[in-house]
């Protein structure tokens, strides 16, 4: 006896494998640098890793200024860790052929206690567009009770 079976599947755009990537916090916490990200963008293609499907950058919580600018509310990277800008940073993580991405939260502070995106989300989100980011990591402290739906 033979069992004839037919597989219908439908393709949601979505990959074969799973967003893969490397994530800023879990090297560095808060002691991260344009310099660092750099460095881990070049080690994800020459160590081989996206050969085998790592494609993400994420900058993680910490890389903000500790206050928003207050002639425009936009935020901005910390002078110090990002002397030229996210931008630049972005350009040189998108020039090794990977995906960028940034970190925020739904609250008023990070979780680390930096500027959050309550309240600023269209202005946070056109900053990370221009900015030239892929992804957006999300979390959700200091949300002050707050529905996000």
């Amino acid at each position: 006896m033979c069992l004839l079976t037919t597989t219908v599947s439908a393709d949601f755009g979505l990959g074969s494998i799973p967003q893969m990537g490397w994530s800023s916090w879990y090297t560095y916490g808060c002691d991260i640098t344009a310099d660092k990200i750099k460095h881990q963008a070049d080690v994800m293609v020459n160590s081989g890793l996206y050969e085998l499907g790592f494609r993400y950058i994420l900058i993680d919580d910490c890389w903000q200024a500790r206050a928003r600018n207050s002639t425009d509310n936009k935020l901005y990277a910390d002078p110090i860790k990002f002397p030229n800008g996210m931008g630049e940073v972005v350009d040189y993580i998108h020039s090794k052929n990977l995906s960028a991405g940034i970190y925020s939260s739904a609250g008023v502070k990070t979780c680390a206690g930096y500027p959050g995106s309550l309240g600023y989300e269209f202005v946070d989100a056109q900053q990370y567009a221009d900015w030239g980011f892929d992804y957006l990591k999300y979390d959700n402290c200091y949300q002050q009770g707050t529905s996000n739906i």
